[in-house]
């Protein structure tokens, strides 16, 4: 028997999809159903490698810990992974398999890619007693219909009932509703259920005229009004949750348990990737962690991060350009701490050898680490176990660039030089006792008296934040009739709203 299924859409990209979905997964799974979630194609430069080697969104990754289930390429079996304005790395069922630009992606490849992404989806529901899928962008780009594998396209060819999710807090989420419905084809009116209002502040009686005003326009219920929540944009994909030089969280960053705090300042790279790596840094009370594009941002930080990047030559130019070079020789020359992950351990070698990703050729690295990096097509996809700094530590690789270390201390494949390290582990940070000891010697070398705080668990913080969202679903959405679509389909009858589209 096929289990059920349900597709969260959005008036645009940033509703709360991604959150909603996991939000959704939770609530279902502590009820006792097996859930899995489903993304058919994703965009995004947050990616996770699964056990099986395979690259997925970060996104996805979440969800499947929101339904406590196992990471897989099956979860999204496409990824685009920008490389520029107009072209991405198309990533299949977790492995690489070229560039296309977005003319050519969609003038026929991603309709070609329909029957594995149906495929994938039907396996899960085969296996599972509900699959809760989550759209992109808007199911109402009319532009990019024809071609539609991950909104109404898969919708239809899967018969899936539709849930849009608006964001009250950027206004017009009525017209953003109606405009959605009136702008959908009569085939594909007739999956969309109804709708979600995300992020509502305030008295929840003062918006029900507008949601009345709303089903009698349309004919369709909305099922529930989720109040906003500081804190809950966990693994997005879309962007920084953050405007640049704000602080990665939005809750008050706990006290320090010694006598200082800890400031970390991530240069905000082109193209940045995994930028969730520092999550695990603005969760241990007392570290300040905020995003910088300016070489005067870094004299007051204890630890500069340069994390990953979707374009490591792109993100050297810059680093230059901005004079953040320079600041980072400086402080190495000072001792003071710098930590380069991924594409950011590779711009502080000494030199890139790059006809893959920039075909730019060999170009000068900042040289503070004695590394020489060379790109080759085949891309890097683990999960390494390893030990620094007397811990154990786990993470995960997805990269082009293969490093041949020439001296330094050993430091998770990548190696260190006094207060300098670099590695090509991501997610290292989220290893509790690592973490610590790294902080440990990050106040050492920045001459400062904090303490890490002896039980932050990053995991158990973020399985709290999951059962968060499971509880905003729970205690402010209609659950009997969510479970009604996912399980029995859209209502039939649903009414016709024009103009409708071709």
């Amino acid at each position: 028997m096929t289990g059920g299924g349900l597709l969260v859409a959005g008036t645009t990209s940033d509703a709360g999809k991604s959150v909603v979905t996991a939000g959704i997964c939770r609530w279902l799974v502590r009820q006792g159903v097996k859930v899995a979630p489903f993304k058919g194609q994703n965009m995004s430069l947050n990616s996770f490698v699964t056990r099986e080697g395979a690259e997925i969104g970060r996104a996805q990754a979440m969800q499947a810990q929101a339904a406590r289930a196992e990471p897989s390429a099956l979860m999204n079996p496409v990824l685009l992974k920008p490389g520029s304005d107009r072209s991405s790395q198309v990533v299949l069922m977790g492995k690489p398999v070229g560039e296309l630009s977005a003319r050519g992606y969609h003038g026929g490849r991603q309709a070609s890619l329909m029957d594995t992404v149906v495929g994938c989806l039907e396996e899960l529901r085969a296996t599972h007693d509900a699959v809760i899928c989550e759209g992109a962008g808007s199911p109402a780009e009319i532009n990019l219909r024809r071609t539609d594998i991950v909104n109404m396209g898969l919708a239809r060819a899967a018969r899936l009932p539709v849930l849009v999710v608006g964001d009250i807090d950027r206004g017009g989420v009525f017209a953003s509703f109606f405009g959605t419905t009136a702008l959908l084809a009569p085939e594909d009116q007739e999956l969309l259920a109804g709708f979600l209002v995300n992020k509502f502040r305030g008295d929840v009686s003062l918006l029900e005229p507008g949601l009345d005003m709303l089903k009698s326009l349309t004919g369709r219920d909305t099922y529930g009004v989720l109040p906003f929540q500081h804190g809950l944009g966990i693994d997005e994909e879309d962007g920084l949750r953050v405007s640049l030089r704000g602080a990665v969280r939005e809750s008050v960053v706990a006290p320090p348990v010694g006598e200082d705090v800890l400031r970390v300042a991530v240069c905000a790279v082109p193209l940045m990737s995994n930028f969730t790596d520092v999550d695990a840094l603005a969760a241990e009370p007392g570290v300040v962690v905020r995003f910088v594009d300016r070489a005067e941002e870094l004299v007051d930080a204890d630890l500069v991060v340069v994390p990953g990047t979707r374009g490591t030559v792109r993100a050297l130019d810059w680093l230059r350009e901005r004079g953040l070079a320079d600041a980072l020789a400086r402080r190495v020359a000072e001792g003071r701490p710098v930590l380069g992950i991924c594409g950011g351990f590779q711009v502080l070698g000494e030199t890139i050898e790059d006809d893959v990703e920039s075909r730019a050729g060999t170009v000068d690295g900042l040289g503070l680490l004695p590394v020489r990096v060379r790109f080759e097509t085949g891309k890097t996809l683990a999960r390494p176990v390893g030990e620094a700094l007397g811990e154990y530590v786990e993470g995960y690789e997805i990269h082009h660039g293969v490093a041949e270390v020439l001296g330094g201390e050993a430091f998770l494949d990548g190696c260190r030089v006094g207060a300098v390290w670099g590695t090509h582990w991501h997610g290292s940070l989220e290893s509790d006792g690592f973490r610590r000891a790294f902080l440990r010697a990050v106040a050492e070398a920045a001459g400062r008296r904090f303490v890490p705080a002896p039980d932050t668990s990053f995991e158990a913080l973020r399985e709290e934040q999951l059962d968060r969202l499971g509880d905003l679903i729970e205690r402010n959405a209609d659950t009997d009739a969510l479970w009604r679509l996912i399980e029995g389909g859209a209502p039939a009858g649903l009414p016709f709203v024009p103009p409708g589209a071709p």
